[in-house]
């Protein structure tokens, strides 16, 4: 998928840029973001700018860490362990991102260090639910790739470092979701599901489990940051 989504943007790239890039060495630039991203969160990248002279683009590594609602404790329950309704639920959730993004220089809304970003995605997710008084503290994960894109805008505050301001939204695909020792995937091929108790003890399907657990889908975000050449 990574392969397949590179040579999308190198195409895009060579018909809107053509050979016009600056020549120039390459450099590395890292930098840290913070702000919302459907929940607190966080990342770090590092740049590879001017790859090469023919490209049109400036290539990103980046991991990033977001605190979100992993879902709806009671549900999680139901379809994951049983149908017990005591104990008062606890939940946290995390989502751990990783990206590969091609920056291609365009100047948005008149700023003209300015970039349009697309790249592909990896997730892995992780909900926790704890039912406190209940005997009941589960994860449910889930792994999945996806796509994203935004634009950003740099403004220079002193030599090597930048202020950076980020918009966009990744998508990531549906993916298996483990809890416990049950598990309920897109096809429906699922492991040891649970049954529906207030549906005359129709088995769960992988439908009810997406709906009850939050993992990753649409991910907007907007960030502010810093980057610093190297």
């Amino acid at each position: 998928m990574f392969v397949l989504l590179a040579i999308l943007p190198m195409g895009i790239g060579s018909i809107l840029y053509g050979q016009e890039k600056v020549n120039g060495p390459s450099k590395f630039s890292a930098g840290v973001m913070a702000g919302y991203n459907r929940g607190y969160g966080m990342r770090a990248d590092l740049t590879l700018q001017n790859t090469a002279n023919e490209l049109p683009f400036e290539l990103r590594f980046g991991l990033g860490y977001t605190i979100l609602n992993p879902g709806n404790a009671a549900d999680a329950r139901r379809i994951f362990i049983n149908n017990a309704t005591n104990g008062e639920p606890e939940k946290k959730g995390r989502s751990i991102d990783y990206r590969l993004d091609f920056l291609f220089s365009k100047s948005i809304f008149g700023l003209p260090h300015s970039y349009i970003i697309l790249g592909p995605r990896g997730s892995a997710f992780k909900g926790n639910f704890k039912y406190i008084g209940g005997n009941e503290d589960f994860d449910v994960t889930s792994h999945q790739w996806g796509v994203g894109g935004g634009i950003e805008s740099h403004f220079k505050m002193k030599e090597n470092l930048n202020l950076v301001i980020a918009l966009g939204l990744d998508f990531y695909l549906p993916s298996t979701l483990h809890g416990h020792d049950t598990s309920y995937s897109p096809d429906n091929d699922n492991v040891n599901s649970r049954n529906d108790n207030e549906n005359n003890d129709v088995p769960f399907t992988y439908k009810d489990a997406d709906k009850a657990i939050y993992q990753p889908r649409f991910m907007p975000f907007a960030m502010i940051g810093l980057t610093f050449g190297l």
